[in-house]
């Protein structure tokens, strides 16, 4: 099930463009009672409504008629070497990946019950030798502090601009640096890539070809933009410039929703054009 549906995606590029409904329903030719619907849920438009407000929103018309008529969703495996945990009570994923040795993993995102990121590490078992934080947010890092006190030989690794969420952890974390490697393995790396828009600190990270994403891109969407300085069109470039540029065959692992590919948001994220 994507994390986005229609409604969310109306309200996304509204809110990102700052284009409030009378506007959108002026520039759309359409009804604003019906849009106003539209965003909460009620419902959903047709294909040559999707495709009117898509134009004003700057959004691919058919990408936009797809997903109001529900029809597309990934089908996309989870890679050999990542193990997927939930993060409850937040509804956001967390993810191990391991070397081929099968002992040695990272960690995305500490958050929620530490006891069942604690499990996931045991049950490998694994030696955790990273702590990858994608942003700032709780539900992707409320569980920093125990991680950490459980697996301290990990490094913790965040973007400077977040790292204040994680407190006087943020002194020992290894700053993002984009385009910078971790390494990880006899001649393997982890690339951090950061992403702006969703968080001043947003960040992407690259492991052989799987892509974990946070929430900057989710399967069909994008994050909303909630920072303090970088922007909606941030996030936007973030994922074209940087995300968009890597091997079509990437695998990508959201910090919400299924997994995707690269070439799947390519054909089917209306964001993109």
């Amino acid at each position: 099930m994507l994390e986005d549906d229609f409604s969310d995606v109306l309200r996304k590029a509204q809110r990102g463009l700052r284009i409030d409904t009378p506007d959108l329903a002026r520039m759309s030719g359409l009804d604003a009672q019906a849009i106003d619907a539209w965003r909460a849920g009620d419902g959903v438009p047709s294909a040559d409504e999707a495709r009117a407000l898509a134009g004003p929103l700057r959004l691919d018309p058919a990408k936009l008629a797809d997903r109001a008529a529900g029809a597309w969703e990934p089908h996309v495996a989870l890679p050999a070497n990542v193990r997927h945990h939930p993060h409850d009570p937040h509804p956001s994923n967390g993810y191990l990946f391991f070397l081929d040795d099968g002992k040695t993993a990272a960690l995305i995102d500490p958050a929620g019950l530490p006891a069942t990121i604690v499990r996931a590490v045991n049950e490998g078992p694994y030696a955790l030798r990273y702590i990858l934080i994608t942003h700032k947010h709780a539900d992707h890092c409320d569980a920093t502090a125990d991680i950490a006190r459980t697996f301290p030989g990990a490094q913790i690794v965040m973007h400077k601009s977040d790292s204040a969420a994680i407190g006087s952890l943020a002194q020992r974390a290894l700053p993002i640096i984009d385009g910078d490697e971790l390494p990880f393995g006899d001649g393997a790396s982890i690339r951090m890539l950061h992403t702006p828009g969703h968080t001043d600190g947003s960040s992407c990270f690259l492991f052989r070809s799987t892509l974990f994403s946070g929430d900057t891109l989710f399967a069909g969407s994008v994050g909303g933009a909630f920072g303090d300085v970088s922007t909606y069109d941030d996030i936007l470039r973030s994922v074209k410039f940087k995300l968009f540029a890597l091997d079509d065959a990437t695998v990508l692992m959201p910090g919400h929703g299924p997994p995707s590919t690269i070439a799947e948001e390519k054909a089917h994220n209306p964001f993109f054009l």
